[in-house]
């Protein structure tokens, strides 16, 4: 009786596995096609206003003429791109935008990751309200308005910073659109300072998730707000974390038009260090009119956009796939 029992489990055991088939596509389209029906406006939107306009990606590798029109011009290759990389101003332009963009993406995690958390132990919800919205403030603002707070500051003539606070303390005025070296310092400070409040709030509502017990058990055991933070918080943030700073990395060859033209007031003085990739080829095309070469730079800053994402995602990926953004 055993020896009939063995044979039958040992031939269970062989029948091989019979794999669920997956559904066709056609066949999941007939099952949810309620879904794709309602999909369908938004696709019909992202198609003509995403992909219908990338046909212009010809012009990038044509010499624009339009009296023949853009597709009759003639074809040029690679040429438009290599203004980018043969002049004079190539090494500066593209250090300036990686520099300057890197930076960026520290700050930008540090210091709203930090508010976001402090703002996190507010026990006030007016208090708490009232500091998200002065610090989401500046987000919302153009850098034309920007671009004047800052003048009213730090401005040669009446400039709050030269006119009464240096004479206060004895300080030397300084006339901040020939000084190179504080540039450096100014640009980051006023993009933490409008982005903060943006990525602070994507920050606490991810903590806002998070479930309290976690908070209560290590209380108990004796965890203080410091080692909470460093074992918990921050932890459980890093799928997000990651997230956020992926999508900086695929605008790191682009620079922010408006801090660097606007605030700096165009000042060719100040070119070494604010000079980047965008007011390069914005001031090249106000000289040449070569609507070719700007869009060479823009495809050039998009390519190298998406390898950095995907790059940077497989990296991720690598390290814990649970935190990777595809």
């Amino acid at each position: 009786m055993a020896n009939h029992a063995a044979e039958a489990i040992a031939t269970a055991t062989d029948v091989p596995e019979v794999k669920a088939r997956k559904p066709s596509f056609l066949g999941t389209v007939r099952k949810y096609w309620i879904f794709y029906l309602m999909m369908l406006p938004a696709l019909v939107i992202l198609f003509f206003n995403n992909y219908l306009p990338m046909f212009g990606i010809l012009i990038a590798f044509k010499k624009v003429n339009y009296q023949i029109g853009i597709w009759d011009s003639p074809w040029v290759g690679f040429k438009n791109f290599e203004y980018l990389f043969l002049t004079k101003d190539a090494w500066i332009i593209t250090r300036n935008t990686l520099a300057y963009n890197a930076l960026f993406i520290v700050l930008n995690l540090v210091f709203p990751l930090a508010f976001a958390i402090l703002l996190n132990e507010l026990r006030s919800k007016f208090m708490a309200k009232l500091h998200q919205s002065i610090m989401f403030l500046p987000y919302i603002l153009s850098y034309v308005v920007i671009s004047y707070l800052v003048y009213g500051f730090i401005s040669p003539e009446h400039g709050y910073l030269n006119k009464t606070l240096f004479p206060l303390l004895g300080i030397e005025e300084i006339n901040w659109y020939f000084e190179q070296k504080v540039w450096p310092w100014i640009l980051p400070i006023i993009n933490t300072w409008k982005n903060m409040g943006y990525y602070a709030v994507i920050y606490l509502a991810a903590i806002v998730g998070l479930d309290d017990e976690l908070y209560e058990a290590a209380t108990i055991d004796g965890a203080n707000k410091w080692q909470q933070m460093t074992r918990i918080t921050v932890p459980l943030l890093t799928p997000i974390i990651t997230i956020m700073t992926l999508l900086q990395i695929g605008r790191i060859f682009n620079a922010d038009f408006g801090l660097f033209y606007l605030v700096t007031r165009d000042s060719g003085v100040l070119f070494p260090v604010t000079n980047v990739i965008d007011t390069y080829v914005y001031r090249t095309f106000l000289t040449v009119g070569d609507v070719g070469m700007s869009s060479a730079a823009g495809l050039l800053q998009s390519v190298v956009g998406f390898v950095l994402v995907y790059f940077s995602n497989w990296v991720v990926r690598r390290i814990n796939s649970e935190n990777a953004l595809f």
